[in-house]
């Protein structure tokens, strides 16, 4: 069976943690930034945990990470 191709966009949007979770950032916070608050962008900067409806598909093409 021949090697598995990592989805290189998605390689490059996750992180993985200590304890093996898949991390990711949020969106939101490229453009029209003078309308959001400045908790809301704030918040908007942290990392979050995969939802674990997507983790199997993020496996999927992340087979080596």
């Amino acid at each position: 069976m021949p090697k598995l191709k990592t989805h290189r966009g998605l390689a490059k949007r996750i992180k993985i943690s200590g304890s093996g979770k898949y991390l990711r950032k949020k969106a939101g916070k490229s453009h029209l930034l003078s309308g959001k608050s400045k908790k809301r962008k704030r918040n908007l900067k942290k990392t979050v945990v995969v939802d674990s409806t997507n983790v199997k598909a993020v496996k999927k093409l992340l087979p080596y990470l």
